[in-house]
């Protein structure tokens, strides 16, 4: 919903429509179907220790433009970007308990 640009989309269905707020290009499904589903520590830029990722049904980010900072990486794929004071992740951090994520992206808006 925030790239620029965004493939990956089923010919069977609509154009993917996207907000354009940040300049990365999104690859939808990614990492496969929701069947493939899983969970994974991941190390992330600014946070101590890893972060319990849940990926489900995830997108990649397979580019990102010069103002973008990537933020954390899962297999050499892109997975958590930030430009400015937008976020954006390829898993699901609300699924957790571990809130340092949203205390992350609430600070970069409160600022």
């Amino acid at each position: 919903m925030l790239a620029r640009e965004v493939t990956g989309t089923s010919p069977n269905l609509p154009e993917q429509r996207s907000l354009g707020l940040l300049d990365i290009t999104v690859r939808r499904n990614a990492f496969g179907r929701q069947i493939d589903s899983f969970n994974v520590p991941l190390a992330v830029a600014g946070l101590e220790g890893t972060f319990p990722a849940t990926f489900i049904r995830a997108p990649v980010f397979e580019r990102v433009g010069a103002g973008v900072e990537v933020l954390a990486t899962h297999d050499e794929r892109l997975v958590l970007v930030r430009q400015g004071r937008v976020l954006a992740s390829a898993f699901h951090p609300e699924l957790t308990e571990d809130t340092r994520l949203h205390e992350l992206f609430l600070g970069m808006v409160g600022s």
